[in-house]
C-alpha cells in the first residue's frame, strides 16, 4: 500500500530566486527559504519517494494534466518575470507510473485527464523553485500536475479524492504540495517595484490571516464553505484549484488535522504567501 507522508500548501514566489542569486536582495525571502527547506527535510525524514506538485504556473484551460516524463532536465528562465528568475538549472527523475495512474483514476471519475510523456514539456517555476530548496540532491522523484484555471472547486475536490486513492494503491510514499499563493492580487504596474514585500489591500491580508487561523484551529468545514468566495474575491491563483485538489487528497471536510505554519505569512508583489503543513 502507498502512503501520503506530507501534505502542504507552499510558496513559489520568484523573489526567492532573487534572494538566492542577487546580492542586493539577499535575505528578503529568508523566511520562505527556511520554511521550504524544513518541509523538504520532513519529507526526506518520512521516506518520501515522490513529490507530487499541483503547480499553479503550469496553467491549462481544459482537463487535468500530469507530466509523466521519466527524466527532467534543463535551464529555466521565467518568461513572466525574467528579471527575477533566470538561468535555474535542474535535473530530476520523474515517476511515470504514478503519473499515469493518477490520470487513469481521474478519468474513472468522469473528469478528463491526460498523462504526458512529451520531451519538450518542461517544468514551470511553481515546481522548480520549491524543488530547488526541498529536493536539493534530487533524490526524490518529481511529478508536476497542471492547474486548470477554469475547473470548479468541486472538480478539484473530485480530482484530489482520485489522487488519494491512487496514492493508497501505488506502493509509493508521496509528499503532496499545493504550490500557489493565498490571495493573489498583484500591484498595478506603476507601483509594482515598491510593493515587492507587501500584500495588495488590507482586505486580502485580513482574509488570508483569517484563513491561516482557521487552518491552525482545524476548522476546515468553515474554510471549505468559504473557499469558492475566497478564490473569487481575493483573486485566487488559478482560482485556488491547487488548494481544492490538496483538500480533496486530504479527505475534504473529513480531514481531522490542522495546519502548521512553517514560518510567517508574508507579502510578495501584492500576493499573500505562507508555507503550511497539514498534519496527517
Amino acid at each position: 500500500m502507498g502512503e501520503l507522508v506530507l501534505a502542504a500548501k507552499i510558496t513559489h514566489v520568484p523573489s526567492i530566486w532573487m534572494d538566492l542569486t542577487i546580492e542586493k536582495f539577499r535575505g528578503i525571502r529568508e523566511n520562505a527559504i527556511t520554511g521550504l527547506r524544513e518541509l523538504g527535510k520532513r519529507a526526506h525524514d518520512r521516506g518520501a519517494e515522490t513529490f507530487l506538485i499541483f503547480d499553479t504556473h503550469w496553467i491549462v484551460n481544459q482537463g487535468f494534466h500530469v507530466n509523466a516524463q521519466r527524466k527532467h532536465a534543463g535551464v529555466f528562465t521565467s518568461p513572466e518575470l525574467p528579471h527575477m528568475l533566470s538561468d535555474m538549472e535542474y535535473a530530476y527523475n520523474g515517476d511515470p507510473e504514478l503519473a499515469v495512474s493518477i490520470a487513469d483514476a481521474i478519468n474513472d471519475t468522469g473528469l478528463r485527464a491526460i498523462a504526458h510523456d512529451t520531451p519538450n514539456l518542461g517544468y514551470e517555476y511553481g515546481t522548480l523553485v520549491p524543488m530547488h530548496l526541498m529536493n536539493p540532491e534530487a533524490d526524490i522523484r518529481v511529478v508536476s500536475m497542471a492547474a486548470n484555471q477554469f475547473a470548479s472547486i468541486e472538480e478539484g475536490r473530485q480530482a484530489g479524492a482520485a489522487i488519494a486513492r491512487t496514492i493508497a494503491a501505488s506502493g509509493r510514499k508521496v509528499a503532496v504540495l499545493a504550490s500557489g499563493s493565498l490571495s493573489h492580487q498583484f500591484w498595478p504596474n506603476a507601483v509594482s517595484a515598491e510593493g515587492l514585500n507587501s500584500v495588495n489591500t488590507e482586505f486580502n491580508r485580513q482574509v488570508d490571516l483569517r484563513v491561516l487561523d482557521l487552518w491552525s484551529q482545524g476548522r476546515f468545514e468553515e474554510f471549505l464553505l468559504m473557499l469558492p468566495d475566497y478564490a473569487q474575491r481575493c483573486y485566487g491563483e488559478c482560482a485556488m484549484i491547487d488548494t481544492a485538489m490538496l483538500f480533496g487528497v486530504l479527505g475534504w471536510d473529513r480531514y481531522g488535522g490542522r495546519g502548521e505554519m512553517i514560518g510567517d505569512y508574508f507579502g510578495s508583489s501584492g500576493t499573500g504567501q505562507c508555507n503550511v503543513e497539514f498534519v496527517l
